[in-house]
């Protein structure tokens, strides 16, 4: 339940705020749409600043109207300064709802956002994502164009996502191969209708751990029937500090975390193709198993070269290297989670 003591949790009517709508005479004219921006946040209050600011600056054109939109943020039992921010700087953000929570993870988060959504159309994004202007004309845009197209509203648009260190100018980054995703639903920047989530059964809140509850989710869509339609103008660029040594331990946790998340991943769904999208295979296991010589480049014996990468004003590089060991973790991780399960019967 939302807590009445967040400083947007009184904002309850549904406003059309300064978009164009295409109109002739007093008839509308073309697809509306409604936003909600679901955003779950847990001690991010620096990039959070940045990632609402760029959404309260949004431009529409013509000819997808957009009726307007809200920006549903949900704290996740935030420790940081993140709700006083919010309280001092509540003026400066008109399209905020918040609503609070115990630390419950991204799941639960995003569920309660689902829930207080008021929109017709749900954007997922992260609160480490800062987008460009026109990101929301650009899903609205691409939900037009995937309806026509498809003669339904059996789609979600999926927008591009380019990875930074650049906390000062993070939306300068160029886009990267190593920006490419396969994934069929992510929750870093996707539109979706809202009454195809509620189908679905929206989110499970069993994955408490790091990783898979977005990709689970994208699994039971599918099964209705769902389309992707890739949306490459609608670009948000996820902020991440950059790679340093310090963050290895925490790197390697989350990699086991979602080497057990992934077997409860596959428990849902025992099928090959969620095999090999958690690693565990025997492909998975030899070709990590092989490149880090099983095990003996890790984090001890490869750390002078990736700090001598970092030196060298490459960390980015260094963090792609370290996925070498950082990968067979996971599916270490994966394989002691499923014997485990086994030996549970």
């Amino acid at each position: 339940m939302p807590n009445a003591q967040c400083p947007f949790s009184n904002q309850e009517q549904r406003q059309c705020y300064s978009c164009p709508i295409l109109e002739k005479g007093n008839n509308l004219v073309g697809e509306t749409v409604f936003f909600s921006v679901v955003i779950p946040t847990y001690n991010r209050q620096p990039i959070l600043e940045k990632c609402l600011r760029a959404l309260e600056v949004q431009k529409f054109s013509l000819p997808t109207a957009i009726a307007g939109y809200e920006i549903v943020l949900v704290d996740d039992g935030s420790t940081d300064s993140t709700l006083e921010w919010l309280a001092a700087h509540k003026e400066e953000f008109p399209h905020v709802r918040c609503f609070e929570q115990d630390h419950k993870g991204p799941a639960a988060a995003r569920n309660l956002g689902v829930e207080q959504a008021r929109g017709d159309t749900i954007i997922f994004i992260d609160s480490d994502l800062v987008v460009l202007e026109n990101f929301l004309q650009s899903h609205a845009d691409a939900l037009v164009q995937g309806q026509k197209k498809l003669g339904s509203d059996r789609f979600f648009t999926y927008g591009a996502v380019i990875n930074t260190c650049n906390f000062d100018n993070p939306t300068a980054e160029p886009y990267k191969v190593t920006d490419f995703s396969a994934a069929f639903f992510a929750t870093g920047n996707v539109a979706i209708p809202k009454h195809w989530l509620e189908k679905a059964g929206l989110f499970d809140t069993s994955f408490q751990l790091y990783g898979w509850e977005d990709l689970e989710l994208g699994v039971r869509l599918k099964n209705l029937g769902l389309q992707l339609i890739k949306c490459p103008a609608a670009v948000g660029y996820h902020w991440h500090p950059a790679f340093n040594l310090e963050q290895i331990p925490n790197l390697i946790d989350k990699e086991i975390q979602r080497g057990r998340m992934g077997v409860l991943f596959y428990q849902k769904h025992p099928t090959w193709e969620v095999r090999m999208m958690i690693q565990m295979t025997w492909l998975h296991r030899l070709l990590w198993g092989i490149l880090s010589l099983n095990g003996s480049l890790n984090e001890r014996t490869m750390a002078p070269f990736l700090q001598w990468l970092i030196n060298l004003g490459k960390p980015q590089l260094a963090l792609e290297i370290a996925r070498i060991f950082l990968n067979w973790y996971n599916v270490k991780g994966v394989y002691e989670a499923y014997a485990q399960l086994e030996a549970r019967g």
